[in-house]
């Protein structure tokens, strides 16, 4: 530890000044001019003391690069998308409302999503068709009290981002998830209703080309905040689906 000493001497030729140039000049002002010089540098020695001091937080280990022998940090940022710079009044609209409907259907898609695969899970240790049917059925009558109800007051937009979502989500169209579970009379009937309302079950999800606004603004909300409401959401959803017929 270093140990601050000051020589007195360093004053002398601002109290020589002061002798010459102001004859009242007294030795009680003299002391007093000394102390006020020590002030001064035990304060100028304490702050860069102080901006000298290092803790273990003041390093931030980041990766690098060396570029012609430089060294210069690199730092990973998450990954972002940009849209057009301008967009009209009509675009701005409707991608707005498309983000609505994102935000209102999400928790149905990942929740969906979440139990397709359980009931795969399950049904892969039922070995007997009476069995695998019996299940399915008990699954059918939970899914139908929990979300029947929901499900209605949704519009037919946000009908059609649901089944996009749902097959982003499970990797397989709406189509084959309904023949699956419920057969194929019930999943061509259910083509039959989608094409009524200008959807189609049987199309895939593509979002490198038509659904491409949509997985833009899918990653925008998974990438926020508000996806963790989502996820609890989700989760109240499986919990009451459990519930369901208990």
């Amino acid at each position: 530890m270093k140990i601050l000493t000051l020589d007195f001497k360093i004053f002398q030729p601002i109290t020589r000044y002061f002798y010459i140039n102001c004859p009242k000049f007294t030795s009680n002002m003299k002391t007093g001019i000394h102390t006020i010089c020590s002030c001064c540098l035990v304060l100028l020695f304490s702050s860069s003391i102080a901006c000298a001091q290092q803790s273990v937080n003041d390093t931030i280990r980041v990766g690098a690069v060396m570029e012609q022998g430089r060294i210069y940090p690199m730092v990973l940022l998450p990954e972002i998308s940009i849209a057009d710079k301008y967009m009209d009044a009509a675009a701005r609209i409707h991608r707005d409302k498309l983000r609505n409907d994102i935000f209102v259907v999400y928790p149905y898609a990942i929740t969906a999503a979440a139990i397709f695969k359980e009931v795969n899970d399950n049904l892969d240790q039922l070995d007997r068709r009476h069995d695998r049917k019996k299940y399915l059925k008990s699954i059918d009558k939970k899914l139908d009290l929990a979300f029947k109800d929901p499900l209605k007051n949704l519009s037919i937009d946000q009908g059609h981002v649901l089944i996009k979502l749902i097959d982003r989500q499970t990797g397989r169209n709406c189509y084959s998830i309904i023949k699956e579970l419920k057969g194929g009379l019930s999943a061509m009937l259910w083509q039959s209703v989608g094409v009524f309302f200008n959807n189609n079950l049987v199309r895939e999800y593509d979002p490198e080309g038509a659904d491409k606004e949509l997985e833009s603004l899918v990653r925008d909300l998974e990438s926020s905040n508000n996806y963790k409401y989502q996820l609890y959401i989700q989760q109240s959803m499986l919990k009451k689906v459990a519930a369901t017929g208990k």
